[in-house]
């Protein structure tokens, strides 16, 4: 039976978004946008306010992120939409249903020059599922029912809805559509069993997962397939995590042996994009495993590719019914090498150097945080260590800006993390370049009293650009910072604390404090601006 609703533009659009199960809303004040926020004031549905708009949509996506479920943020009209549109991006490179709701100048008078008029369409559309302008109240329930289902079905991502004033701030009656269900995508069978095939024949297969087997919840359908077929599983994204880091087929240091020595590799749930060599694995055998056939990548022509709902795919893989090979001696070898790297990164993360070296910094975060804590990286150079040094424990609790790889993350998503999580630890791992497009909401935080740890990696220049432009030219220019900058001093000035590190052995009591404060908190490191994450340039 279906449910009939009146009030006006942002009563109608909030019993829609509740119906799909969104509880909190993430904006920048903005006059076209009152009735979303009268809307929610009347009934106590959370509203979080952030001081750039971009923040807004990063902390939707985290909570999409971290919840998969759909993640609201609401902008004014003009530069609020335009200001939201990288976060847009990420979302979409993500597959983050995220949904964002734009104020619009009104359209009876449109083209006269009302303020911050301008047709965000053209410029969203192509980084989201769905975009519409809706020109009645009575229209706004459907349309958001529209959004979400397809921010929701796979492959996920981002929509946008905008309202001319007279819509939102009209008074509207219309019935409530149902939510429908999203039926999973089934995956040709053919494709399954032939791909299933190759991974339980293969002598040395490799498999790595990414964001997507969060995302699709099929985190317990890839152990089970890992387990059955004895394979190796490394991960990316918000696959971090999936396997502990003590199961026998969990690895992380050892991928460069495993792709070199790999005769198939499975890749699930991530794109074969910059961060896997383009999907180039030697004379290896590729399978890429994908949740919708829009997934399936176009340069590179994979040995089986099938397209669909990851857990049944996996489990399909689980319960292949022919042979399959022994790969002891293989995940053997590989630990061998899982083994010798761990040693050598124990000893980095113990280094007593001055300055400080990063890897000593995540050597301190390893013991400091809960197998629970939520770490966001933000930044280049500092949170490229986190790859290598920090190992998840749990799934959900990594969360970086993806292939899109836009820096400024750091405080939406912290804002997000915490309203997911109220009683975990929330770090921030961030460069001291990422600082400067976040930091100031660090106000928002500490006024809502939205506690988090930040730790900043200060080396005083970009770190992934200069050293690349000096190998490249013999000189660099525009990368440079202010060496020994007190960021600490700036979260204390908005109404949080921190305190700046130069010592490695004052690393872990400064943690400590940090954790302990109740407050955002931001521990300032001064690291060598000598050591620089060891890796080849990605402009490719």
């Amino acid at each position: 039976m279906t449910e009939r609703v009146e009030g006006h533009g942002g009563e109608l659009a909030l019993a829609a978004l509740r119906a799909h199960g969104v509880r909190e809303m993430f904006t920048l004040s903005g006059g076209h946008v009152f009735p979303l926020y009268d809307a929610a004031h009347k009934t106590g549905f959370p509203i979080y306010d952030v001081r750039h708009e971009q923040s807004a949509v990063f902390a939707a996506e985290a909570v999409a992120k971290l919840q998969r479920r759909p993640g609201l943020a609401v902008l004014t009209a003009g530069p609020g939409v335009t200001n939201g549109v990288s976060g847009l991006t990420s979302a979409f490179f993500n597959a983050s249903p995220v949904l964002v709701l734009g104020g619009r100048a009104p359209q009876f008078r449109w083209g006269s020059g009302s303020l911050q008029e301008m047709d965000h369409l053209p410029l969203v559309a192509p980084v989201t599922k769905h975009a519409e302008t809706v020109f009645s109240a009575d229209d706004i329930p459907r349309a958001v029912t529209a959004a979400l289902t397809a921010a929701l079905t796979p492959h996920r991502g981002p929509a946008f809805l905008d309202f001319p004033l007279e819509a939102v701030f009209s008074v509207g009656d219309a019935e409530l559509p149902a939510v429908p269900p999203i039926a999973p995508i089934e995956a040709d069978p053919d494709e399954v069993a032939k791909a299933g095939g190759l991974i339980a024949a293969a002598g040395r297969p490799v498999i790595i997962a990414g964001s997507d087997v969060y995302a699709g919840d099929a985190v317990d359908a890839l152990r089970a397939a890992a387990e059955a077929l004895a394979v190796p599983v490394f991960t990316n994204g918000m696959g971090r995590g999936a396997l502990p880091p003590t199961h026998p087929l969990a690895f992380a240091k050892a991928r460069r042996v495993a792709l070199k020595g790999a005769d198939v590799v499975v890749v699930i749930g991530t794109p074969l994009d910059f961060r896997l060599g383009f999907g180039d694995f030697g004379d290896a055998k590729v399978v890429h495993v994908v949740d919708a056939p829009s997934q399936r990548a176009g340069h590179v022509q994979p040995a089986a590719a099938p397209a669909g709902d990851l857990r049944l795919i996996l489990t399909a893989f689980a319960e292949h019914p022919g042979d399959r090979a022994d790969h002891a001696d293989w995940i053997a070898q590989l630990r061998v090498a899982e083994d010798a790297a761990k040693v050598r990164d124990a000893e980095e993360m113990a280094a007593e150097t001055d300055p400080i070296r990063p890897a000593r910094i995540y050597g301190e975060l390893r013991k400091a945080l809960a197998p629970d804590a939520i770490t966001i990286g933000d930044g280049g150079d500092f949170v490229s260590y986190a790859g290598r040094y920090l190992e998840p424990a749990q799934p959900g609790t990594w969360l970086d800006p993806g292939p899109y790889g836009c820096l400024g993350t750091g405080m939406g998503y912290a804002m997000g993390a915490r309203v997911s999580h109220p009683d975990r630890q929330i770090c921030v791992l961030m460069g001291d370049g990422a600082a400067g497009f976040s930091l100031m909401d660090v106000e928002s935080l500490a006024r809502q009293q939205l506690p988090v740890v930040i730790v900043v990696g200060n080396n005083g220049i970009w770190g992934l650009e200069k050293h690349p432009m000096r190998a490249m030219y013999g000189y660099d220019v525009a990368a440079d910072l202010q060496p020994g900058l007190r960021y600490d001093k700036v979260v204390e000035a908005l109404g949080g604390a921190g305190e700046t590190v130069e010592k490695a052995a004052d690393l872990a009591p400064a943690l400590t404090r940090a954790f302990d404060s109740g407050v955002p908190y931001l521990v300032n490191v001064l690291t060598d601006p000598a050591d620089a994450y060891p890796r080849s340039s990605n402009l490719a």
